[in-house]
């Protein structure tokens, strides 16, 4: 199972993003998310990319179509049980069963007729909102900074921690994603196999990287 991006809602207008910088990743382009009422800073690997998000228009994050979604609520998640992480996969055969009763989230910014494939995980408001890409095949290429200085290139492993009783089964078969039982919400990335065997913790983020 391949993914695609991770996002983390900001309270703080994507500001934590500086942290990643001083620690020597490099910033990629940034988008605004017409009609969902949020705004993002990216990072980019060479099979992957993090994406720092936040509200930028309550009214849009809370209109009709994308309540359903409960973007709104995960970007609240300082006040409620919703994880503040975004995990979204590459659209593939081997996730066709995990998204078999999946449901669907069409915001205005895509093309007409394409829509998102989303897992609400409403019973477990704790697991990351699962989503994959909204079409198959090859990813278009992009011209986004891969080459940090501090030298970390491709992501190689996720571990969720989860404040839920009720751990996902969906992933089991995947070894490079995994979750624990905690009493946080939280995210450590690996990159590159840990081979430098160094670790840095951005507190603002709920996130260890692993490096």
């Amino acid at each position: 199972m391949e993914i695609d991006h991770i996002f983390i809602f900001s309270d703080k207008a994507g500001k934590e993003s500086d942290d990643l910088l001083n620690f020597g990743f490099l910033e990629g382009s940034n988008r605004s998310h017409p009609g969902q009422g949020t705004v993002n800073r990216k990072f980019y690997f060479d099979n992957f990319f993090l994406e720092i998000a936040w509200v930028r228009d309550e009214k849009e994050i809370k209109s009709d179509i994308t309540s359903k979604a409960k973007l709104w609520e995960r970007s609240q998640f300082r006040s409620g049980p919703h994880s503040r992480f975004g995990l979204c996969l590459e659209n593939s055969e081997s996730t066709d069963s995990l998204f078999l009763h999946s449901e669907k989230y069409q915001p205005i910014y895509l093309a007409q007729d394409t829509a998102v494939n989303f897992l609400a995980n409403d019973s477990c408001p704790g697991l990351p909102w699962t989503f994959r890409l909204p079409y198959r095949g090859s990813k278009p290429i992009h011209d986004e900074p891969t080459q940090h200085p501090n030298g970390i290139r491709s992501l190689s492993a996720v571990k969720f921690e989860v404040n839920t009783l009720q751990l996902d089964r969906h992933f089991m078969a995947y070894p490079n994603i995994s979750f624990s039982q905690s009493e946080r919400n939280y995210v450590v990335l690996e990159f590159d196999h840990h081979t430098q065997q160094q670790e840095i913790i951005f507190e603002k983020l709920d996130l260890t990287i692993h490096y």
